[in-house]
């Protein structure tokens, strides 16, 4: 890779740092581990590979334009590809984005918690507001696909869970 493509790779992840996630917007969607890859030929448009956080994410086709307009806007010619394979996975999500979604009040993905374990089993997840593990699973879908609805029996107060994707 010359260096000429490494600094247009790195000034394009730094761009992209910028879109927030528009469900989500204290995180971006460079820290949500949404960019699989950026593919970088001469003389032909930048390739950003990005991955929905969820299959049936609403959010995806209004992040691809984001994407395509602030690049765009730095005079970047650029397309993205919707990547399905491999699958997103909550792993994904960098440490700094879990604290900044426990500090919005959702609850970060915890112990590889999924859905199907939520459904089958009395999983407590911890409560962003006020650290309580006596909470209550109320729906398997929250404000977005990606996220169960909990209500904390301490505080009272509903919250988001991220659900985990393994």
């Amino acid at each position: 890779m010359s260096v000429n493509t490494i600094e247009i790779k790195n000034k394009v992840y730094k761009i992209l740092s910028e879109i927030p996630d528009p469900e989500i917007p204290v995180v971006n969607i460079v820290e949500m581990g949404m960019i699989a890859d950026v593919l970088i030929n001469e003389n032909e448009p930048i390739v950003v590979q990005m991955m929905p956080t969820y299959t049936a994410c609403p959010a995806t086709w209004q992040i691809q334009s984001d994407i395509e307009k602030e690049l765009n806007k730095n005079n970047l010619l650029a397309k993205v590809e919707i990547v399905y394979s491999p699958a997103w996975t909550t792993d994904r999500i960098s440490k700094e984005a879990l604290k900044k979604l426990e500090k919005y009040g959702i609850a970060p993905p915890q112990n590889g918690v999924t859905i199907h374990a939520l459904m089958n089993a009395d999983y407590k997840i911890t409560c962003p507001h006020c650290g309580s593990m006596n909470t209550e699973l109320i729906s398997t879908f929250g404000s977005t696909p990606c996220k169960a609805l909990f209500r904390c029996q301490h505080c009272k107060e509903p919250f988001d869970y991220f659900k985990c994707h393994l």
